[in-house]
């Protein structure tokens, strides 16, 4: 069995000496025992639990909510984690609020951005491609390619026509379907 000093210990995980002694003040983390001269010895399994606190730390797990998980209790940690996962999707929800606000505020003339295009309707746009000769084969392959080449604008783009979410999930996952040969596949 490999014996770890503090130093040895904090290295493996990338934590400094500091953050180990704070995990043993809180009682997350204690050393196996001591060594002659009365240092903190940890072992293998120290090491594990170390481990196992660092990539709960990278869930985002508070170290109260990670003393709840390691203390064995399977309901506890049901519980923990699934909050943890309610805060992720309300921190996503609030990021993708924050990216809206910004886009819109990069179109604003006022703060430099460019002048929002008159947009199109899913159904003008459609129509125009029809127009140009494009049969839905033309149009498969159109969407193919925008999403290819730039799936994010691609998306954007969809957005513009006043498409929904779900239904520019649909289109772009349509679009990466199409094939050179064979009749088209129908659109969502």
């Amino acid at each position: 069995m490999k014996n770890y000093s503090i130093g040895e210990l904090a290295g493996q995980c990338g934590l400094s000496r500091s953050t180990l002694l704070y995990y043993s003040r809180i009682g997350l983390l204690r050393p196996c025992g001591r060594s002659a001269s009365n240092y903190r010895v940890y072992g293998e399994k120290e090491l594990e639990r170390l481990q196992e606190i660092c990539r709960l730390r990278r869930a985002g797990l508070a170290l109260a909510d990670i003393a709840g998980i390691l203390a064995a209790d399977p309901r506890l940690s049901q519980t923990i984690l699934r909050r943890r996962l309610e805060q992720i999707a309300g921190e996503i929800r609030q990021l993708q609020a924050q990216q809206q606000i910004t886009l819109k505020l990069l179109r604003h003339p006022d703060l430099g951005g460019q002048e929002p295009a008159v947009a199109l309707t899913r159904k003008q746009w459609t129509s125009m491609l029809a127009t140009a000769g494009l049969d839905e084969q033309g149009m498969h392959r159109w969407h193919f390619e925008f999403e290819k080449s730039a799936p994010e604008a691609h998306r954007h783009f969809l957005l513009s026509l006043g498409v929904d979410e779900e239904s520019v999930d649909r289109i772009r996952a349509w679009s990466r379907t199409w094939q050179p040969q064979g009749p088209p596949a129908a659109q969502p």
